[in-house]
């Protein structure tokens, strides 16, 4: 059984054994793979054929999928791997960026939201440096960023099928605008405190030297 540092334990290289953490065929990547998959599918659909419902149905399936293979990975055994903590979060963003730029695209939410979500990552990644200085990769994934991200990746859907010019459209409309409104507040909430971590992290770690 490999713990956090790596170390195994009866898992070395003489028994050819795969650790848990260094399986590659688990249920939460193979989601993680068709969503990836999904993204060429989601920008055919909306800007090469105008099929708004399939392409609601897309981004509607990878927020399911991208739900259930968190919860696998936390629940089942052997499903939680390194692969795993990087595939799930660099598929989010890759939505993250994808959704809002072609849904700006074909004209269903202003631009200036796409510059708001953009430019908050951006910010945030310009930090990256400055965290690896101090050896660390990255900050922890905080519950309201998730919150965010959530609201986010349902609103955009809802705000995509409110397009159809019926009464119940306009429901979905009005919901879908909610849910967008409030993830990119916390959105952009979330991205400050990163950045007080990230001023806390600079004052209370010395940098890392190299060695010789």
């Amino acid at each position: 059984m490999a713990n956090a540092s790596g170390d195994s334990v009866g898992g070395d290289g003489a028994t050819g054994e795969v650790l848990p953490q260094d399986r590659v065929l688990t249920v939460p990547n193979v989601l993680s793979v068709i969503r990836l998959a999904l993204v060429p599918v989601f920008l055919y659909l909306l800007l090469a054929v105008d099929a708004t419902g399939w392409a609601v149905a897309v981004l509607m399936f990878s927020g399911a999928s991208d739900w259930a293979d968190g919860k696998i990975a936390r629940l089942v055994d052997n499903q939680s791997s390194r692969l795993g903590a990087l595939l799930d979060p660099a598929v989010d963003r890759i939505y993250m960026v994808v959704v809002p730029v072609a849904l700006a695209v074909a004209g269903v939410i202003p631009w200036w939201i796409v510059a708001l979500l953009l430019g908050r990552d951006l910010v945030l990644a310009a930090t990256l440096p400055l965290l690896r200085s101090r050896g660390l990769t990255a900050l922890p994934v905080t519950y309201l960023g998730k919150a965010a991200t959530f609201a986010l990746m349902s609103g955009l859907p809802l705000v995509l099928l409110g397009q159809y010019d019926a009464l119940w459209a306009r429901v979905v409309l009005a919901c879908g605008w909610g849910f967008l409104i409030w993830g990119l507040a916390l959105y952009l909430w979330s991205g400050i405190l990163y950045l007080i971590q990230v001023g806390m992290v600079v004052r209370t770690m010395p940098t890392r030297t190299s060695g010789p």
